[in-house]
């Protein structure tokens, strides 16, 4: 099919209904109406220009030790930030399957333009991470999944109340993830693109989450809860290094102690 083909074909499809349009493009038509009009003014691209965990990929035979994570696939592992409203802001593809999770963290906030954490913020994170100021990760050898709190159990800890509440709370970067390979078929399985473009999907993918969140008739969205973020304070010096302090662990003991003894307080004056 030649390109006229495929644009008369495209538009038929996205003015037919927004049910036609949602399943060929994953998106309803004003919001693709509205990324046509980004890609024009904003991008300085033409009208007729109509072409976010591991993701599966491709790569060079000599490559693919590098690229073979712990479960034996061959992926790039992407780091991904993602606000309590469920937005992406921040994505690191092209590291091979096979790098650790902190060392990709390193490497996002050492680049010029890489992840920023001000002083007085933190990112929550999972075990797989250093807890180190700016990223609170959850108490090791404790109960943590959320499935593991149900049928009546609660917390007999501090630490495992902690990590309740973390879990909880981590649990909008795992739904942001898990709509995105849900909504896109080529972050599903591994496509025959070069790595570069493969990493450059990736981020496009993320960039479309988030116009599609931001238009609100997204029905894969219909369940994330609305919050709002703060971001007083974002201009401070942001934190450049990830070593684990006692000042961190303290606070992190801190903020457990705390935690436990309202939930226990909680249910005393039931």
């Amino acid at each position: 099919m030649d390109f006229i083909a495929k644009r008369s074909y495209l538009k038929r499809m996205m003015s037919s209904s927004d049910v036609a349009c949602y399943n060929l493009l994953r998106m309803h038509r004003s919001t693709f109406d509205k990324l046509c009009s980004m890609l024009t003014d904003v991008g300085g691209l033409k009208p007729s220009a109509l072409d976010g965990t591991h993701i599966k990929l491709r790569v060079p035979s000599l490559d693919k030790a590098r690229y073979r994570n712990r479960k034996g696939e061959i992926t790039t592992n992407v780091l991904g930030v993602c606000s309590q409203d469920g937005f992406f802001i921040y994505v690191l593809p092209g590291w091979e399957g096979s790098a650790a999770d902190g060392r990709v963290l390193r490497d996002a906030i050492s680049r010029r333009n890489g992840l920023r954490v001000p002083q007085g913020h933190y990112y929550l994170v999972d075990a797989g991470y250093t807890n180190c100021k700016g990223f609170l990760a959850p108490y090791r050898g404790q109960r943590y999944h959320l499935s593991e709190w149900r049928e009546g159990r609660h917390p007999r800890s501090a630490q495992e109340c902690f990590n309740m509440r973390h879990s909880s709370a981590r649990n909008v970067i795992e739904r942001c993830f898990g709509i995105l390979k849900l909504r896109w078929a080529i972050l599903r399985s591994a496509s025959f693109y070069p790595i570069r473009t493969h990493n450059r999907v990736i981020i496009a993918c993320c960039l479309l989450h988030n116009l599609i969140r931001q238009e609100g008739v997204d029905p894969l969205e219909n369940e994330v809860p609305e919050m709002g973020v703060d971001m007083d304070g974002m201009e401070n010096t942001p934190i450049q290094n990830m070593d684990a302090s006692d000042e961190w662990a303290t606070f992190r003991d801190t903020l457990a102690n705390e935690m436990f003894t309202t939930f226990s307080s909680n249910r005393i004056s039931r």
